[in-house]
This record gives C-alpha cells, structure tokens and sequence, in this order.
C-alpha cells in the first residue's frame, strides 16, 4: 500500500441501519480522510433508520446518503484492512468476525446494543441512538488515537 493509499474500515452489523451506519459516518468525519469507511450487514434492511440519521445530524454529520449494503457486496472485491463488527450477536456468529486475509489484529468486536430495540417515547428511543452515537464516536476517537 502507498502512504497516500487511506486504508479501508468495514464496520459489520446485523441490518447495517444503524450502528454500521452511524460508525461509518463518524469514522469518514473523525478521520478527517485518513481512512475510507464503509459498512455492511448479513441481512440488510432497506433503509437506514430515521433516527440514526437525525442523531447524527445533530452532531453535523450527514448519513442520509448512505445506503444499507449486504456483506457481499465487499467479499473478495475489496481491499479490507479492518474488520470492526459492532453487533452484540457475533458471539453468537451472527455477524462475521474472520475475514479472509485480516490478520487478528485487524478484526475488531466492538458491542453496541442495537438502538431499533429501544422502548419508550420517541424521546427516550432518541436518547438510546444518541447514547449508541456517543459511545461510537468515544470508541472511534480512541481506536484512532491508539488508546484501543
């Protein structure tokens, strides 16, 4: 790989409308360019969550662009240097945690509940996705600045 070649983040989820989608997001923001992320889910759903995407433009990150992805869509096509699965299920192998040329070192488990599970008023379902962006966003800025 080139020093000018951004190395690529796949976060992994169930769905990918959620949790993938606001860590994808963040990473491109955080990053500032030094990586390029994308994101992916064993079984997609058709849209991304309407509450990710209004959490994160709180914070003046735009995601309502983004589209939910299969994991297929990366298998064997891409260039993967990180692996960062961010369900709680992959203990159960629901999401994929081994990637075919990933050493160890470079696949990630990183437990987020999934906000869609949330009851409540629509402000406490609010507050459940700002909490799962917040700790996101803590665990990417630690990972970038070496503390992970």
């Amino acid at each position: 790989m080139s020093p000018n070649q951004r190395r690529k983040v796949l976060f992994l989820c169930t769905g990918n409308s959620c949790r993938s989608q606001m860590a994808e997001g963040l990473l491109r923001y955080l990053s500032a360019g030094r990586f390029d992320a994308c994101s992916a889910g064993l079984a997609p759903q058709d849209r991304i969550h309407p509450l990710a995407i209004q959490v994160m433009a709180e914070i003046g990150i735009d995601i309502s662009g983004q589209k939910p992805k299969s994991v297929k869509t990366y298998l064997g096509k891409a260039t993967i240097s990180f692996i960062i699965t961010v369900c709680t299920r992959a203990e159960e192998d629901t999401c994929p945690r081994i990637w075919p040329g990933i050493a160890d070192k470079n696949r990630l488990y990183w437990p987020f509940d999934d906000p869609v599970a949330a009851e409540g008023t629509d402000e406490e379902k609010q507050q459940v996705f700002r909490l799962v962006r917040d700790s996101l966003r803590e665990k990417i800025t630690d990972w970038l600045n070496g503390k992970e």
